[in-house]
């Protein structure tokens, strides 16, 4: 077996130095034939590429494939980063819709509340609603004017439609707004077109109750409800909402304020009139007694 084995050795190593030769000069031999300027040549060299490349189109399939596999990882690397970019500003453009959108309904607010129409001879501050006690106990906000702002305890706050609730507490920055809806709230109010006197009463729910009905008969779901200005705790005419009925047959006001985006109130400055305490105010003030005449008081 180890002379075998020799045998097939010495015999491979010549074979192999043979073969590298040929190669060799098959390769000198095409250099020097591309390399030759003749016709002929020119000829010979033109027939051989029609007969070898088109041969040889299997051959460059793979490189094609793998051309053709770069090119389009290269473009999908591209489109993964114009993807992450998109992502990114669809993230911005969302943050700024939402930010436009509250924009637009805070400033729908402050439109309902140049535009809410008022008597004339009330005045008002503007103020922010910085706080609400956030206890189903008691419904109240906490405003950010005050003393200093000329409030006084039991005015009037509304927002840009209706009536909010009346000032409770003022200190000399902040203010704190007992709601309609509060347990403590009672305001004498008028349902049109019926022309009904009411008491609006809050039961610490969205929509408080009306009590002290004179004629339910005349009173229907819809109607408005306003502030009669009765004891002088509110002006007359203000919006309070609309007459609505429960499911218990009983009627209540559901509020034309919208308690869930309260931002910012309005406070009326309301002076009510000097009780007249001598009943003859009412018709006018005592014609002074005439004077005595010369004559009358020569004679006496």
């Amino acid at each position: 077996m180890a002379k075998d084995r020799s045998q097939r050795e010495d015999y491979s190593a010549p074979l192999r130095r043979l073969l590298l030769g040929v190669i060799l000069l098959c390769l000198l031999g095409i250099f020097l034939v591309w390399r030759i300027d003749s016709p002929r040549v020119e000829r010979f060299r033109a027939q051989v590429v029609d007969k070898v490349v088109p041969s040889m189109d299997w051959a460059m399939v793979p490189v094609t494939a793998t051309v053709n596999l770069v090119r389009d990882f290269q473009s999908y690397q591209r489109l993964s980063e114009q993807n992450r970019e998109l992502r990114s500003e669809l993230r911005r453009m969302r943050a700024w819709k939402e930010a436009a959108l509250q924009l637009e309904q805070e400033n729908a607010r402050l439109l309902d509340l140049n535009n809410v129409r008022l008597d004339p001879r009330l005045t008002y501050v503007t103020g922010v609603v910085m706080a609400d006690s956030g206890s189903p106990f008691r419904q109240s906000v906490l405003l950010n004017v005050g003393e200093r702002d000329g409030i006084v305890d039991g005015w009037a706050a509304m927002d840009g439609i209706g009536l909010v609730g009346r000032i409770s507490g003022v200190g000399s920055e902040t203010s704190r707004v007992i709601l309609i809806s509060d347990a403590a709230s009672a305001i004498p109010a008028t349902i049109q077109p019926s022309g009904q006197t009411a008491l609006v009463a809050g039961d610490n729910t969205a929509a408080p109750v009306i009590d002290f009905l004179e004629n339910r008969d005349l009173v229907r779901p819809g109607d408005r409800v306003i502030t009669s200005g009765d004891g002088g705790v509110f002006p007359a005419g203000i919006l309070i909402g609309q007459v609505a009925q429960d499911p218990g047959g009983r009627l209540r006001v559901r509020p034309s304020a919208d308690f869930e985006r309260l931002e910012f109130l309005r406070v009326l400055r309301y002076h009510p009139a000097e009780p007249i305490h001598d009943p003859g105010g009412l018709v006018g003030t005592r014609a002074p007694e005439p004077a005595p005449l010369p004559e009358e008081a020569a004679d006496g």
